[in-house]
């Protein structure tokens, strides 16, 4: 079942969000204090690419507030955004039946979207 949803999700829109993350964190990794951003653009465009069987949590930390920093700076430049969109997809995919599972995968979306930094995908 996870085969179909990807499968589904890949056509009707899944490859071009990823492509727009693909190219978004290209474009924030040109300056060396962007090297970071773009990095957690990449990871969201491997979750949108395969996002029904991944999973995101929390990763162990050590110690520091770098994370915390980061999450503020990335929903500023545009993080909130990022959020609203798939929020918006969400709410939209989940007026009909057949579009709960996808509605589900953008609210997973978005709660890494908001604060990616600190957080994995399994």
């Amino acid at each position: 079942m996870k085969l179909l949803g990807n499968i589904l999700w890949l056509i009707f829109g899944g490859v071009e969000t990823a492509i727009e993350y693909f190219v978004s964190g290209v474009a924030m990794m040109i300056t060396i204090i962007g090297i970071p951003f773009g990095l957690q653009a990449f990871k969201l465009g491997v979750l949108c690419l395969w996002p029904f069987g991944s999973k995101v949590q929390e990763k162990e930390q050590t110690h520091g507030c770098l994370n915390l920093l980061m999450n503020i700076i990335w929903f500023f430049i545009g993080g909130i955004w990022i959020w609203l969109t798939h929020i918006l997809f969400g709410v939209l995919l989940y007026i009909t039946i057949i579009g709960i599972p996808f509605g589900k995968q953008h609210f997973k979306m978005a709660g890494i979207a908001l604060s990616p930094f600190g957080k994995e995908i399994v």
